[in-house]
């Protein structure tokens, strides 16, 4: 049995498993903080739109094994509808016989009652050991998702990295923190480990439910007006190192919410030979398989005065968020268009309308100055400033601000909350 982060290209049949596995990378699932606990229930909760759009990721011939949530009523005809849209776009879905349902708190448990030659998870930890069962890859893993590895290991490469303190909660007192500064931690992705402080106050207030041992990074805080933040997938083999795709990180009200992808996000002969080094880093810590594995790395890219031209400020060694998307636009051949994807959230008696709506102008199926490809959905509501919402996960293909008017006008503001912040602008 062989398993791993594996590209979504393969040739070979591959079972698929993924279920918000960054948490017990570092952790253990029964020792956490409150902080922690929720963080990890937010994760598990996201990971269901992946997992819908797995349905698209894999082929006809791979196995895909979702939360049972998927599996009752009203999320399995929503399910349904997802696949329906995925079929109508041209895409060739994996079968539907080859669809399995799994509890949501024992969901690898479940997963690995059955065997497959080849799983391809999210990320090699040890939520998935039954699956993976390999403790040197898992160590692996742990180094290379590992933020303090990386700062203490990547100049040593050459990598171009802001400048960075590694510390504990237990020494902070010895840094004086005088200015904005980057404060991150292990465990989770989607920046909930990661904070701006401006004082050792700060600092020990967001430390505070943490052991003195917990592993800290101070990071420089990149000035946004002379940098824009990036992100890349990579292939990575045995053989060589090859970037995949190229996205632009986008932010609604200072929250991470997707990425632009397109003709317009682009990267300098200087930053790719950059970026290959960090992938050739990953290769030298046994990152590679002959089937290839998928790195992610976060990065900056100078637009305007002083400073390096790319500055690489942490790798996943993992499938990433902007995969998803980039492999949709692949296999729906749209790459010389501008493509926005991001999560957003609908109100649970609103859902059935918002599919509606996706449907409407869906990619193919519409002429107008915008198009739709929906990727995924949580079935699970989610509480804010009182409200209950559901996840949702889409890309909008050509003109997002026309879009965002015809959102506005269809489906008005409690639906796509986010949508109306996002701009394509620097």
């Amino acid at each position: 049995m062989t398993s791993g982060p594996f590209v979504p290209t393969l040739a070979k049949p591959t079972r698929i498993a993924m279920a918000g596995d960054d948490c017990s990378l570092h952790f253990d699932l029964e020792d956490l903080t409150p902080k922690q606990q929720a963080d990890h229930l937010s994760n598990q909760v996201l990971t269901a739109m992946l997992q819908v759009a797995l349905n698209y990721m894999g082929k006809p011939e791979d196995q895909i094994c979702l939360y049972d949530t998927f599996n009752e009523p009203p999320w399995q005809e929503a399910l349904s509808r997802y696949r329906d849209m995925f079929e109508s776009m041209g895409l060739n879905i994996v079968s539907l016989d080859n669809v399995s349902f799994h509890p949501f708190d024992a969901y690898y448990e479940s997963v690995a009652q059955s065997t497959a030659a080849q799983n391809s998870l999210y990320m090699v930890s040890h939520s998935n050991k039954e699956i993976h069962q390999d403790h040197s890859l898992l160590a692996m893993s742990q180094d290379l998702n590992s933020k303090i590895h990386f700062a203490e290991h990547a100049p040593d490469f050459g990598i171009p990295t802001p400048q960075t303190i590694v510390t504990s909660k237990g020494e902070l007192d010895n840094q004086i923190i005088s200015q904005p500064t980057m404060l991150k931690t292990l465990g989770l992705a989607g920046a909930r480990n990661v904070t701006v402080v401006s004082s050792n106050e700060e600092a020990s207030e967001y430390l505070a439910e943490y052991d003195d041992d917990m592993a800290v990074i101070l990071q420089e805080r990149i000035n946004l007006d002379a940098y824009t933040e990036m992100t890349v997938d990579l292939e990575v083999t045995d053989m060589h190192v090859e970037i995949t795709n190229v996205r632009r990180i986008m932010f609604a009200d200072g929250l991470w919410v997707g990425n632009l992808l397109g003709p317009d996000v682009v990267l300098s002969d200087t930053q790719v030979e950059e970026l290959l080094k960090v992938g050739r880093y990953a290769q030298s810590h046994g990152y590679q398989h002959p089937d290839g594995f998928n790195l992610g790395i976060d990065f900056f890219v100078k637009d305007a005065g002083a400073g390096p031209d790319i500055l690489v400020t942490e790798i996943n060694a993992r499938w990433t968020g902007g995969l998803f998307p980039a492999e949709l636009i692949r296999q729906l051949n749209i790459g010389d268009r501008q493509v926005v994807a991001f999560i957003d959230m609908c109100p649970p008696d609103r859902f059935s309308e918002y599919v509606t709506f996706q449907a409407r102008y869906l990619h193919t199926r519409t002429q107008g100055e915008f198009s739709i490809a929906p990727m995924g959905f949580a079935p699970y509501p989610t509480s804010l400033d009182g409200k209950d919402y559901l996840f949702v996960w889409q890309i909008v293909i050509d003109d997002f601000e026309a879009f965002k008017k015809v959102k506005e006008e269809e489906l008005g503001p409690e639906v796509l909350i986010s949508a109306p912040a996002i701009s394509v602008e620097l």
